[in-house]
């Protein structure tokens, strides 16, 4: 060491040596910054930051090298080699890019050691070629102990820099690395000095094409500027790369912010993507970094970024497990590190496909059973019907080929719903959905219509008889299902089919002729199938008509009520009307009750004339004088009406009849539909004062628990049984019967249907109360009866004074007379 440091002190200038300190620091720190450069860079920019971090490096090994040399006085001639000198600043270049590349290749320990040892390799290799151009008038020999010192000390402490700056890059660490190669520049350079000795030989002569120290100043002068311009290169880069990086880390941070995926290209290369597009991808979203939009979208939708531009665009996203995702692109340009970028939103649409999916199942499937619906069957429908006609219009022959469609309808399903709630008629459907659709056949189809509606679609058969074959396998399932259920089985079914070109030929007159075959299943036992004929066409249609046209006559004012009288047999006392609906059609003409009151109960139609029936009849009962009682009968379905009982107090308040001179006429087939409403109703009626007859006893269920359970006013016995009960014991039996049971629970008894005098007189004979009948009194307008009514009451008592006497009612004539 004391060799050294007398070298050092003693033979060297050592303003020249702190100026090749100066300047070895100044190359050694624009080394180190080069060097995060160097390991940040791609493939395509690392090869030129190499090149100009070895060359600064280089050139700043090879200038403190002859600086220090310059410094150096032997007190003898001395000079260069000059082509010495060039090959040590080639070997410093060389080894020193060879050093860097390697410990920047990755980041581990033994690279940044091996890079760092091969760097301090090349500033011995570039030390001991330069003293070998070293040329002087006197011989040198070498310590070789303090040579090994040398070459030691400056590859450890190469090494230890390289580790150091690469290991954790920061401000401190560059600056401890960068003192560390300065100091194995320094120390290799001046331990090597210290291990020459020169002794001065006048018999060695200098090569004449050396050069002299003056012109190796100027060289290293001129390796002193390039190392200045290429360390202010370097800080003015790395200064830009700061701020680019600055700006970058603070679009990122935006960009991270972003739900959706966000990606930076230059072209169609990636420069940036934020961590929503990592989780798109499956992957980090730094590995995306210099990747092509290629490996990532399919290249239709990629052809051009600048078509993305404003113009959202469909894609499918390539995530790492192989997958695909859908997405929607949109690109904005914008300026990125102070160049055109174009940054694209890669936004997941999976939730939104998946929403339009299920609405789009949504418009053509049953949500419940999974069957096409209406919308699905009428396209499918059409297409059958048009494809078939494509095929007659091409001269084929389509005889042999039938379009079947059958409709299906369950028989009863609204009393499941009634008495076991909506959720098991639901589960019905989905049973008869699988029994329906485990007979077809592919391209058979099966849709669900509404309610409890079923159609099929079977083309292609090869006769109608097919059609049902196919009916037939329905039911058979059905049936079967019906005895394997635990529980209670499937509602049986109907079904209507009608075959095309047969019976029709366009959709609308297909599935009309399909439902009116449907109707004709339903009336003739349900549970079976029928096929369309001509003659229910016309049948159907009538009755459509007619459902029409009655929807219309209540307000067409086509309606108009007749009155038969209600008499006391002993005494022919009047007590009453029943209120009887006609129908007077402008085409038609008169209209049985009998033909259209059927009609109006199976279309619902009833309870808007029911309605009527009622308001009417309580307007023309309030304008009598005689408060006689004015009898209506009520349909099933305003019985089961839950708002009935409040119809029935409106309309006596607007009319202002007295409640107890209206009396409603209940049916026993009306009152099982629904027992416990039934009841509840006919309660809060006669709360109102109403009186409510048992309308047609003996021909419903006739249940003696009916006229316990019910608040009846009166007995109606049913005209079929009073026709020849003066003749037929039987039908005595049974009359004779009813009458007592009225009056062992105190109820009047009503005998229709009284049409002879030998009737009449049975019925007195047998003390039955209350009689009608044509014998009693014809259906007739309100008007004819005036002189009951008391509405020509005047009139009549001037008649009878004119004519000597007052008229009786002629029952109670031929009573007395009898």
């Amino acid at each position: 060491m004391l060799t050294v440091y007398n070298c050092i002190v003693n033979q060297h200038d050592l303003r020249l040596v702190a100026l090749a300190a100066l300047i070895c620091g100044i190359s050694c720190f624009s080394a180190v910054n080069l060097l995060h450069h160097i390991s940040r860079s791609t493939d395509r920019n690392r090869l030129v930051w190499l090149m100009i971090a070895a060359t600064s490096t280089g050139f700043g090994i090879w200038a403190t090298h002859f600086i220090a040399m310059l410094a150096f006085t032997p007190g003898i001639p001395s000079a260069y080699d000059p082509e010495l000198s060039v090959l040590s600043l080639a070997a410093s270049v060389a080894l020193t890019a060879a050093g860097m590349w390697i410990a920047t290749l990755r980041d581990e320990f033994d690279h940044h050691l091996v890079g760092g040892a091969i760097l301090g390799g090349g500033i011995a290799a570039m030390h001991y070629i330069g003293m070998a151009a070293f040329e002087v008038q006197g011989r040198i020999e070498w310590n070789l102990l303090l040579v090994a010192a040398s070459l030691l000390s400056g590859v450890a402490l190469a090494a230890l820099a390289l580790r150091t700056v690469l290991r954790r890059p920061s401000l401190s660490a560059t600056s401890v690395g960068a003192l560390l190669l300065t100091l194995a520049i320094c120390i290799l350079h001046f331990i090597g000095m210290g291990a020459v000795s020169i002794f001065p030989d006048s018999s060695i002569v200098i090569s004449e094409y050396t050069i002299e120290p003056t012109s190796q100043a100027f060289a290293a002068a001129a390796a002193t500027l390039v190392i200045l311009v290429l360390s202010a290169s370097a800080l003015w880069i790395d200064l830009r790369f700061r701020r680019q990086k600055l700006e970058v880390d603070r679009m990122h941070g935006l960009a991270n912010a972003a739900v959706e995926g966000l990606i930076v290209c230059d072209g169609n290369r990636i420069v940036s993507a934020n961590d929503s597009m990592g989780k798109l991808t499956g992957t980090l979203a730094a590995m995306l970094n210099g990747t092509e939009l290629d490996g990532l979208f399919d290249e239709h939708a990629v052809s051009g970024t600048a078509s993305l531009e404003g113009q959202p665009r469909e894609a499918e996203l390539k995530n790492r497990d192989g997958t695909r995702i859908p997405v929607e692109l949109i690109a904005r340009s914008i300026d990125y590190c102070g160049k055109p970028h174009n940054v694209i939103a890669v936004r997941d649409i999976r939730e939104r496909k998946k929403a339009e999916q299920e609405i789009l199942r949504l418009a053509h499937f049953d949500p419940l059973t999974g069957l096409a619906n209406r919308r699905s069957f009428s396209g499918r429908l059409d297409a059958e019907i048009a494809s078939m006609n494509r095929i007659g219009n091409t001269g084929a022959d389509v005889k042999g080929r039938h379009l079947a469609l059958l409709l299906l309808d369950l028989d009863r399903f609204k009393e499941v719903n009634d008495l076991y709630g909506h959720g098991a008629g639901d589960a019905m459907l989905q049973r008869v959905a699988s029994c329906a659709a485990g007979v077809l056949r592919p391209g058979q189809m099966l849709a669900r219509l509404g309610g409890d509606e079923f159609a099929i679609i079977a083309p292609n058969l090869p006769d109608p008889q097919a059609a049902g074959r196919i009916a037939g396998a329905v039911l058979a399932a059905m049936r079967q299902e019906n005895r394997a259920a635990v529980g209670g089985g499937l509602v049986s079914a109907s079904i209507g089919i009608a075959i095309y070109p047969l019976d029709a030929d366009d959709q609308t007159s297909l599935i009309s002729h399909a439902d009116t075959a449907l109707y004709r299943a339903k009336t003739e036992g349900r549970d079976t199938y029928r096929y369309f004929e001509a003659s229910m066409g016309a049948e159907a249609r009538d009755k459509r008509v007619m459902e029409h046209e009655l929807r219309q006559a209540v307000a067409r004012g086509e309606f108009y009520l007749v009155y038969q009288p209600q008499k006391e047999i002993s005494s022919g006392r009047m007590v009453g009307f029943e209120a009887l609906i006609r129908w007077r059609h402008p085409e038609r003409g008169e209209v049985s009750p009998a033909i259209f009151i059927p009609v109006a109960e199976d279309s619902g139609a009833i309870g808007q004339i029911g309605d009527w029936v009622l308001e009417a009849a309580c307007e023309e009962a309030v304008r009598w004088e005689n408060p006689l009682m004015v009898a209506v009968n009520v349909s099933a379905v305003q019985l089961h009406n839950p708002n009935f009982s409040r119809k029935v107090h409106e309309t006596l308040l607007k009319t202002g009849l007295a409640a107890t001179r209206l009396e409603l006429e209940i049916t026993e087939t009306a009152l099982v539909k629904d027992m416990p409403r039934a009841l509840a109703t006919l309660r809060q009626v006669k709360a109102l004062g109403v009186r409510v007859a048992m309308d047609d006893f003996g021909t419903g269920y006739s249940s003696l628990s009916n006229l316990r359970a019910f608040p009846f006013d009166k007995i109606k016995i049913d005209s079929s049984f009073i026709k020849a009960v003066d003749t037929n014991g039987q039908v005595a039996a049974i009359v004779r019967a009813v009458l007592g049971l009225g009056r062992g629970l105190g109820l009047p008894v009503l005998a229709e249907g009284v049409e002879t005098l030998g009737e009449l007189k049975f019925l007195d004979a047998e003390a039955c109360e209350i009689g009608q009948g044509y014998y009693l009194g014809k259906p007739a307008p309100i008007e004819a009866f005036d002189d009951l009514t008391g509405l020509g009451k005047r009139a009549s008592l001037r008649a009878d004074r004119q004519g000597g006497s007052l008229l009786l009612p002629r029952a109670f004539h031929v009573l007395t007379e009898a």
